[in-house]
């Protein structure tokens, strides 16, 4: 039994890493899904008061890091709220939209027509604006992709 928790809990790892590059993949969910499926499947035994604690402090900051670090990069670009906004229809509609580019073009687009639009700001500044919904998406992807690494390494620890 225990290779077919692992199994499983190895399977919800790689979907949650799916979620990287298509955000409507909750990736968060599916790595607390692969530690309660392993216990269910094997035993929780190993995994005590301290692993839960240390994996729901990594579970906020995952869910911090994609918001921040896209406002960081709109911001640090001079770019406004609507641009935000903007980035993050784009990266939910994007890969959809233009599948596997979208993922890299919609928040860009997004945050571009949203400065337009919505703050009527110059072409210039609106396409400041896409670069950095860009940089911060992609400093995000990088940021999340390091705690799920490290929320996987710690559950591995746990259990053996």
């Amino acid at each position: 039994m225990v290779l077919v928790a692992w199994i499983v809990a190895i399977v919800f790892f790689v979907v949650a890493f799916l979620g990287l590059i298509y955000p409507i993949i909750p990736s968060v969910l599916f790595i607390i899904g692969g530690f309660l499926l392993y216990g269910l499947l094997d035993t929780f035994s190993q995994m005590g008061w301290l692993f839960w604690t240390i994996q729901v402090l990594f579970t906020v900051l995952l869910f911090g890091a994609d918001t921040i670090a896209n406002l960081f990069g709109i911001k640090r670009f001079d770019g406004s709220n609507a641009g935000g906004w903007g980035s993050t229809i784009g990266l939910l509609v994007g890969p959809f939209v233009i599948p596997v580019a979208g993922i890299l073009i919609g928040p860009f687009i997004g945050a571009v027509l949203a400065e337009l639009l919505v703050t009527r700001s110059g072409f210039k500044q609106s396409l400041k604006s896409g670069v950095g919904s860009l940089i911060g998406f992609l400093t995000s992807v990088i940021v999340k992709a390091v705690i799920m690494i490290v929320m996987i390494a710690i559950f591995i620890f746990f259990v053996t």
